[in-house]
């Protein structure tokens, strides 16, 4: 086959564009993709698109956005509801806070073990304010009931928590269950632990009262506290008195934890100036002190503080209806049989903390 110039002009490749060519070429298409992406933003997510947020496991991510959004409903920080995560509460700034990807759920480094009836819920709400805490709301009860689950079953009943954040959770019957500082220590002996006390009658009054709600027909508080009318005998195996002890049940914590791992906070301090035991908690768990003066407000009606945020007319969130409850009058000379009963384990136990709470 003869070579045709002709012919073999139709084959040749055409140079590349100039560089200059190229750049504008590059512009065009950045700029283009920025009026398309700013488009999207003006007509909006795509939210109001039906189920889209409930697509392959979107539904997380759509609440997340709502978080993000300021559009959460209102909820009572100090009510007895059990539920709830560390991503439904206020954060330092009065924001709400959102979880992300980098937060895992981890095993609690600091647990409020006790005691029943002596405020711990109160204080964990109050901690849950803090930006550095994610701590479960509802009892989990390992310890004590559900051991056997094992701690895979445990640790996903935490909430998600981020690098530098306390896990923390709050079952009051840890602290008199006698297995539990063998099984917590076997967990972590680097655990740090928090007792909420209080006069011990009170309590035991208090207790007594939330049972009454649920059963009316229970007996009297003076029956049960002895074992028989005529020896005047105090019932100690009756567990409204028997928590009281405090000093009994901490021997038993003392063989498997340092008294540097335990805190004792004051119940009755608690109410009457919450910032201050509030400092006392954040130091003991290496937080800055976030949760302060600003975050309480004291409800005379109530007879305890409730929490405001920081910044911001809202109402504050007091304790729910079941706290607070009008005690029953107890014969005073019951009263103060009670009170002779527990001095000795009062006073122990002042010694063994060394912290004078002024029961007596």
């Amino acid at each position: 086959m003869e070579y045709s110039p002709a012919l073999h002009g139709l084959h040749v490749v055409p140079p590349p564009p100039p560089p200059h060519v190229k750049n504008k070429l590059f512009v065009f298409c950045i700029m283009l993709s920025l009026w398309v992406y700013m488009i999207y933003c003006c007509l909006g997510d795509g939210s109001t698109v039906p189920g889209r947020g409930f697509e392959r496991g979107g539904g997380a991510a759509a609440a997340s956005v709502e978080s993000a959004r300021g559009a959460r409903p209102s909820r009572d920080l100090l009510n007895d509801n059990e539920g709830g995560s560390r991503g439904d509460e206020w954060g330092e700034d009065g924001a709400w806070n959102v979880l992300n990807e980098s937060e895992s759920k981890k095993l609690p480094q600091a647990i409020i073990i006790g005691v029943k009836k002596g405020g711990t819920r109160a204080l964990l709400e109050f901690l849950r304010l803090h930006p550095d805490v994610s701590a479960a709301g509802a009892e989990p009860h390992f310890f004590d009931r559900n051991y056997d689950k094992g701690l895979d079953w445990y640790r996903e009943l935490m909430p998600k928590s981020s690098e530098g954040q306390v896990t923390m959770e709050k079952t009051p019957s840890y602290y008199i269950t006698k297995e539990v500082p063998a099984r917590i220590h076997a967990m972590s002996k680097a655990t740090k632990l928090i007792v909420v006390v209080r006069d011990p009658v009170t309590r035991a009054i208090s207790d007594y009262t939330q049972t009454r709600s649920k059963k009316p027909d229970i007996q009297p508080f003076e029956s049960l506290t002895f074992k028989n009318a005529t020896s005047g005998a105090i019932d100690t195996s009756w567990s409204a008195l028997q928590i009281g002890m405090y000093a009994k049940h901490l021997e038993r914590w003392l063989r498997y934890f340092p008294a540097e791992q335990l805190l004792f906070v004051s119940g009755e301090r608690l109410i009457a100036d919450p910032a201050g035991e509030m400092g006392r908690v954040q130091d003991f768990l290496g937080l800055r002190r976030a949760v302060t003066r600003k975050h309480f407000h004291f409800n005379p009606a109530k007879g305890f503080p409730c929490l405001k945020r920081p910044e911001g007319n809202g109402k504050p969130h007091c304790l729910g209806k079941t706290k607070g409850r009008t005690h029953p009058n107890i014969d005073p000379e019951v009263v103060q049989r009670l009170r002779e009963f527990y001095q000795p384990f009062n006073r122990k136990f002042y010694q063994m903390t060394g912290q004078n709470f002024g029961w007596d």
